[in-house]
């Protein structure tokens, strides 16, 4: 939860080797995925890093967007910019969403970990070469509490057990 009690998920897709990236871009392209990502996320706040956001190359309309960047000079028109993980929290639970969304990359994923309560994976049966990659999703943390499978490609959420009764 971040400071505010607000429910802070990780939206990724992971290729079954752990790579999220390669060449400042995702290494696959499945419709699907991205129709999921846009249900999921429509009017809540992302945060994500600024490759990220320059891989995406605009804000995503119906949603807020948190940038991080060490640079304290990028700017970009429709999105608030924060220093840290940890500042893009904060700001993200005074905007006061229902639910809080960390859209990568693999640094904000690692930093963001610890607030986490839930993960929306999309495992992709893929084991491409990446410069970027998701930290490893270990049993004794995190529970699987729904699977939707797929031909190369499958939709898992993970809850985090420590907060499974909650």
């Amino acid at each position: 939860m971040t400071p505010g009690g607000k429910r802070v998920i990780l939206i990724a897709a992971v290729a079954r080797n752990g790579v999220i990236g390669a060449g400042g871009d995702i290494p696959w392209r499945i419709s699907e995925d991205w129709q999921r990502f846009k249900r999921l996320t429509m009017g809540q706040v992302l945060i994500m890093g600024r490759k990220t956001f320059d891989s995406i190359g605009r804000p995503l309309p119906g949603r807020t967007t948190l940038v991080v960047t060490r640079n304290p000079a990028w700017r970009h028109d429709g999105v608030q910019v924060v220093s840290s993980v940890s500042a893009a929290l904060d700001a993200a639970a005074a905007l006061d969403p229902e639910t809080v969304f960390v859209a990568g990359g693999g640094d904000v994923y690692r930093a963001a970990w610890d607030a986490l309560a839930r993960l929306e994976i999309t495992e992709v049966d893929a084991a491409p070469e990446g410069q970027v990659s998701f930290p490893p999703i270990r049993a004794e943390d995190w529970a699987e509490t729904a699977r939707e499978n797929r031909t190369s490609y499958a939709f898992v959420t993970y809850r985090r057990r420590s907060r499974l009764a909650v």
